[in-house]
């Protein structure tokens, strides 16, 4: 069973990761995507994050009955910040019948470089990479375990999503219906 792993604080999750998700199911030999909910990822400020329930609760929502889809809180209980190798390292002792890909937008293959142990990463799971409007080249773009798909490009982002909603601006067709319910019924991002 090959696992593509969605990393990401999905603050919120919207239909972009929805359709990249669906997208590297459809066009690649991944059989099955977990969206990985990070309470904290080290590039970003812990204070700008929803809770990380209700985080999680979204991307459950957003799922909905997808058998081929699930939403995970592995990282919930381990130490922070998150580092994929870390993550990695565990999943691969809790499950070890399954082969564990990546999937990422260029624009962290450009600073991939930049990750904890990224050496050890590569060498233990395939790079699934979607493209991202603006990312640079990078030096892994021809590594055999880096697969890029040609997956529509997004620009679509949570930050985006978050200003308008504090904005007063209607963001509904951005997000899955049942997400954009929760949030507007929650006030979530309107301060």
């Amino acid at each position: 069973m090959k696992t593509g792993l969605f990393f990401g604080t999905f603050n919120p999750v919207h239909i972009g990761h929805m359709i990249i998700a669906q997208y590297m199911l459809a066009h690649s030999d991944l059989d099955e995507i977990w969206f990985v909910v990070t309470p904290h990822n080290p590039f970003k400020e812990k204070r700008t994050l929803l809770d990380d329930r209700q985080r999680l609760h979204m991307v459950r929502l957003a799922i909905g009955d997808n058998v081929h889809f699930r939403a995970s809180d592995i990282e919930f209980s381990l130490p922070q910040p998150s580092f994929t190798v870390n993550t990695l390292a565990h999943l691969e002792e809790k499950y070890p019948e399954r082969k564990f890909g990546l999937i990422m937008g260029a624009d962290n293959l450009a600073s991939f470089h930049k990750w904890k142990n990224h050496e050890a990463i590569l060498a233990t799971c395939n790079l699934y990479v979607y493209p991202r409007p603006g990312a640079k080249e990078s030096r892994f773009e021809t590594d055999s375990r880096v697969h890029k798909i040609d997956a529509p490009i997004m620009e679509i982002s949570s930050t985006r999503i978050r200003e308008a909603v504090k904005n007063q601006k209607d963001v509904s067709y951005m997000l899955p219906k049942d997400v954009w319910e929760y949030i507007d019924k929650c006030g979530f991002y309107k301060a």
